[in-house]
């Protein structure tokens, strides 16, 4: 067994207690350590030892950090974003609010101006700037130390002279109707069970949402009707059990909510189109 076989193989005997894709988990933190792509750790493992931060690194895990934190930076649509302390790490669920985006403006040059409420690192107004190059946008958030990944991912990624970012309590002092609205809030229930070292790493007022999860929505839905463009569309992430409580708050405002759903089949956004 070569060198890097023998320590993933015995770094996935460490990691079992602290996260359910051990081998995963693994494959990042030596490719890190190694200053590669994982890609590269799998088809061209490198020869010679391994570098002695590896233990380090997975000490780091199994005491619960996660894994994008430890490595700086997580993948999302396709794009790459920094983040870390202070930043709502992206997942592949919030995927399902671009994926509608683009069903929704297929055969069109798609949106000009794109809103992202609780933008975080940047993740859903980035991917949409890198999916519509015509586009431009504005990206809210209450926490400072979210903006200045989002800013720095914007620079990384080519997109900073498109996107702009703001400090703010949501929609209040937004005055303009936009394509598109992206928007992924905390929707958490106060006593839900999370992952191991969500609660203890991840920033809390970007999880919980009130005692039923529902706080933000009810702030969110007396003004989506108003940001809307004609033609445009709003997706609203949900949690996998919210797609009637969630839809209701919408309704009672006179919009439209269509449920959408994962690749897992869950529910997880809600769409509300505008007619033109």
């Amino acid at each position: 067994m070569n060198p890097v076989d023998r320590a993933l193989h015995d770094a996935v005997r460490r990691l079992p207690d602290c996260t359910d894709t051990p081998r995963l988990d693994a494959e990042l933190l030596l490719a890190h350590a190694f200053g590669i792509e994982r890609d590269q750790l799998l088809l061209r493992p490198p020869a010679g030892p391994v570098p002695p931060t590896f233990d380090e690194l997975l000490k780091r895990r199994c005491e619960g950090e996660p894994v994008a934190y430890i490595v700086g930076r997580r993948a999302f649509w396709n794009i790459e974003l920094e983040v870390g302390p202070g930043a709502l790490i992206p997942r592949p669920d919030s995927e399902t609010l671009i994926e509608a985006a683009c069903e929704h403006f297929a055969g069109s040059d798609g949106p000009e101006r794109i809103l992202d409420l609780g933008t975080g690192p940047g993740t859903l107004l980035l991917a949409a700037l890198d999916q519509w190059p015509r586009a431009s946008g504005l990206g809210i958030d209450s926490s400072e130390a979210a903006l200045a990944y989002a800013r720095r991912n914007a620079e990384r990624l080519g997109l900073a002279p498109r996107a702009q970012f703001r400090r703010g309590d949501w929609a209040k002092k937004v005055t303009e109707r936009f394509d598109l609205l992206l928007c992924n809030p905390p929707y958490v229930a106060e006593d839900a069970e999370l992952g191991p070292g969500v609660v203890e790493h991840e920033p809390a007022e970007a999880l919980f949402g009130g005692e039923d999860g529902l706080d933000d929505y009810r702030r969110l839905a007396p003004e989506v009707g108003r940001l809307l463009a004609p033609g445009g569309l709003a997706a609203i992430e949900i949690g996998f059990d919210q797609g009637d409580s969630a839809a209701a708050l919408f309704a009672a405002e006179g919009l439209n909510p269509v449920l959408a759903r994962d690749l897992g089949g869950r529910p997880r956004a809600l769409l509300i189109r505008r007619a033109r």
